[in-house]
């Protein structure tokens, strides 16, 4: 009707969404003088809230848009959009914004899901998605008819598409250089406004209707059928909660309790809570609290309760966010105002119904958070780049383990673009990462195994043999679910689809006799504790023949020697123009026809291009900014890395996998840790309790920190301060990941370079390998020679963290291929005895002195 007033073309009046007609509106004045009287009487007289005295004021309509009651008063009684600066600025609308979300989200109360979802809504200036609402709506609906209608007056102009969804509007473009611009804004930005004004900056044309770009963004083109652009299922959910629900077993599991909010969100909301707890009452849809001024009483502990429900301390075993009992007793005991307290009304009785639970392994005790920590509060030497997250939110953080080329800036960390695990997924992979998610038709135990392609979406799914999930194991008697970890003897075990996996450790039993526990090696098959290295098929080098053929392999799998001692190049395996390149691997498939090559065959690089920087150290001592440029110097590869002083000559070294190494360089390329210096000769246990065994004559190394309590591997014959996890994993898993993968086969360095993303810490590093018993051993270890106390324990801290994603299966490590395999995990940790923390902080500060 408007537009019959001015010369706008009618696709505006079929414009769908409101938040781009808004926007739009916004830049009418730009193609639509103010001299139309007509067509702004008409459009300010339409839209919501509008005045009658529309005359002279272009922005009216606008008003009811602003957040702020005070903005919106001075807008309607402004002339021009001079008058309103003052008063509406958009920093205030975004902290307004973040304030309305925390009296929204009050009405919650004590119902973790209904306020994560409604926190959700308002964390960012991104437009809510279909999917944040109706969770909004489904959590809160039972709870707080208050809370969906504040949400809902909040969110009912927004749009509810993702960004990436309107990439085929890119393709409508008249001119190159603003399609290709056009994708990398939908890809790099969050927001509407910030995509608006990237597109009018980079294509250099208004929004206007008739444009066949702004038609498509505007709403008035229809999206591409499915036949046009075919969309992963995932893209419309969100696969890593997908996992979660697999494991609710009733109606009160909340897997959302698993998932932990460390950020400046959560930290702001723990401060609002704050806030509006000093009104003196904490409000909840069900009851009203009365308390005592909390900036007075017990102002540290109130503190700590509200930091604990909003940003949920992790922790190795997984609690929900509710405070212990006694806490939560203690504080209404000391802080309530008993005066004001309803009939009947106890700090005993309110507790019982907000924290019923006073199980430390199932409740937040508050306890560690009202003392200051025996480390001390040097927070330099453990720093976390990645948290709160720098990068932009469909980008990746990773630690910077690399440094940096001159004349870089050099940052402690990366932004890497990612894939959400769908639209209503907060939850980013990377580029190239092959995800393991829950089939679309939520079919228990059927998953597809996706890429994360470069258009930002997981694509080339592929249909998993599905996994019959009823089917249990019985063991000793007593029926095992599947998916439940548990012990039989020594062994750590699981049932997976009725089998029963158990690892493959020697044990000694309450029987066994004086002579069985002299004899007993604590080696595989009890195979005596001679080392005769054999190397076999997989690349991993056994100690003996005895422990290869325990582990399965025929005679005709193995060869005498180490695996690293032979040169898995000559004969040269590649035609004339490539290059065999060395390339040492232990895979963990087993099948006929997925074989393990200890090579590789390139082609002589003509040029390298712009490839990320993985420095290189050549057999000179030479560093190259890449493999690429070094192999284009004709020169050869000695370990990946910076090139070091103390690695120019070769100095043998053992490695907790058993293999010989040049230098200490060349293992740690290797992400193997060293066990001793010198050639490797002798092989340590596997188990507990065994014998003497060939380590004694081996010259272990000092310990990094004195009174560090160390972990020794398995089959190393040195301790060392670190986190240690041994971890069992299903062969089968594997053989079908690496059948959907082109029968490529899976190793162990696949294991830890994905593993080491989930090191958050870069005063810590992760390396590993293959056990002769056939477990994943990690280690988690500090980088320092000479690391600190709050170091170490930042370490084992880690292997916990690593070790609880594991157990309760978490999507952070579950949804990766080859993780997805791992069934379960044990976890050993270095600590410092007490006492030796004060003399180490007394020792370092009488040095600063």
């Amino acid at each position: 009707k408007c537009c019959n007033s001015s010369s706008i073309p009618e696709p505006l009046a079929t414009i769908k969404s409101e938040s781009r007609l808004k926007h739009l509106l916004q830049r009418l004045p730009s193609y639509c003088p103010e001299s139309m009287v007509s067509l702004w009487i008409c459009i300010n007289s339409t839209l919501p809230g509008a005045s009658r005295k529309s005359d002279g004021w272009v922005g009216l309509g606008c008003c009811e848009l602003a957040i702020s009651a005070e903005c919106r008063r001075e807008c309607k009684q402004a002339s021009s959009k001079n008058d309103i600066t003052k008063i509406c600025k958009k920093d205030t609308e975004v902290s307004n914004t973040r304030s309305l979300g925390s009296v929204c989200c009050s009405y919650a109360g004590r119902h973790t899901n209904c306020r994560e979802y409604c926190q959700a809504i308002f964390r960012t200036d991104s437009s809510p998605t279909v999917s944040q609402i109706k969770a909004v709506k489904e959590y809160c609906q039972s709870i707080s008819p208050e809370l969906i209608g504040c949400v809902g007056n909040y969110t009912k102009s927004y749009p509810i598409r993702s960004p990436i969804d309107s990439l085929y509007c890119c393709d409508r473009a008249d001119e190159p250089h603003c399609q290709v611009a056009c994708r990398r804004i939908l890809r790099t930005m969050t927001t509407e406004h910030e995509i608006m004004e990237g597109l009018i900056d980079e294509c250099g044309s208004q929004p206007l209707p008739q444009d066949p770009l702004w038609q498509c963004f505007l709403g008035s083109a229809h999206p591409p059928t499915k036949s046009e652009t075919e969309t992963s299922p995932t893209a419309k959910m969100d696969g890593a909660k997908l996992h979660c629900c697999s494991k609710a077993n009733t109606s009160l599991c909340r897997p959302t309790e698993l998932f932990r909010s460390c950020n400046i969100q959560s930290d702001q909301g723990a401060m609002n809570d704050i806030k509006l707890w000093s009104n003196g009452t904490i409000k909840m849809p069900f009851m009203n609290i009365p308390v005592l001024d909390i900036r007075k009483c017990r102002p540290e502990m109130w503190k700590a309760v509200a930091c604990a429900l909003q940003i949920k301390p992790c922790y190795s075993k997984s609690r929900g966010s509710v405070i212990c009992k006694s806490d939560c007793v203690d504080i209404l005991t000391q802080c309530g105002d008993h005066k004001r307290f309803h009939e009947g009304q106890t700090a005993e009785r309110i507790c019982e119904i907000l924290s019923p639970i006073d199980d430390p392994e199932r409740c937040i005790p508050l306890e560690r958070y009202l003392t200051p920590s025996s480390l001390g509060n040097i927070i330099e030497e453990v720093i976390h780049p990645c948290n709160p997250n720098p990068c932009l939110s469909n980008h990746l953080c990773e630690v910077n383990r690399k440094g940096c080329q001159p004349g870089q800036d050099c940052l402690p960390y990366f932004c890497v673009p990612g894939c959400k695990l769908g639209e209503a997924s907060e939850f980013l992979v990377h580029l190239e990462a092959r995800i393991q998610v829950p089939m679309r038709n939520g079919q228990a135990g059927c998953f597809e195994v996706c890429t994360c392609g470069q258009s930002g979406r997981l694509e080339n799914c592929a249909e998993m043999p599905c996994i019959d999930t009823s089917k249990t194991c019985i063991v000793g008697g007593q029926r095992k679910n599947h998916g439940t970890s548990f012990r039989v003897d020594c062994h750590p075990c699981s049932c997976f689809a009725g089998e029963t996996i158990c690892s493959t450790r020697q044990c000694l039993s309450t029987d066994s006799s004086d002579e069985d526990r002299r004899r007993f090696t604590g080696l595989p098959c009890g195979c005596p504790d001679r080392f005769v290295p054999v190397c076999a098929r997989n690349g991993r080098t056994y100690p003996s023949a005895c422990v290869a053929r325990c582990m399965g392999f025929k005679d005709n799998q193995f060869v005498f020697g180490h695996c690293r001692s032979s040169d898995p190049c000559s004969p040269n395996p590649c035609q004339k123009n490539q290059r065999c390149i060395p390339s040492r691997r232990v895979c963990l498939t087993d099948m006929v026809d997925c074989h393990c090559p200890q090579y590789e065959c390139v082609g002589r690089p003509s040029g390298c291009g712009k490839i990320h920087m993985d420095l290189a150290c050549d057999t000179d001592n030479v560093e190259h900014p890449n493999l690429c440029q070094l192999l284009q110097m004709d020169k050869t590869l000695a370990y990946m890395g910076h090139c070091q002083d103390a690695c120019k000559k070769a100095r043998p070294v053992c490695g907790h996998n058993g293999e010989t190494y040049n230098t200490v360089c060349e293992a740690y390329s290797d992400r193997v840790a060293v066990d001793y210096q010198g050639r490797c000769h002798a092989v340590g246990a596997v188990a507990e309790f065994a014998s003497d065994s060939g380590c004694d004559m081996i010259p272990c190394p000092a310990l990094s920190t004195p009174g560090c309590i160390p972990v020794t591997p398995p089959g190393a014959c040195c301790p060392l301060c670190a986190g240690m996890l041994q971890i069992l994993w299903n062969k089968e898993q594997i053989n079908n990941f690496a059948k959907l993968n082109r029968k490529q086969p899976v190793t162990v360095h696949d294991i830890l370079r994905i593993l080491r993303l989930h090191i958050s810490v870069p005063q810590c590093d992760i390396f590993g390998y293959l056990s002769i018993d056939s477990e994943i051993i990690v280690l988690i270890v500090p980088v320092d020679q000479q690391p600190t106390p709050l170091q170490i324990e930042a370490c084992s801290m880690e292997a916990e963290k690593i070790d609880s994603l594991i157990n309760y299966g978490s999507p952070t490590l579950v949804s990766h291929v080859p993780l997805s395999a791992f069934l379960t995990s044990e976890v050993s940790i270095s600590t410092i005895r007490s006492g030796f923390v004060s003399v180490l902080f007394c020792n370092r500060s009488s040095l600063l002195l």
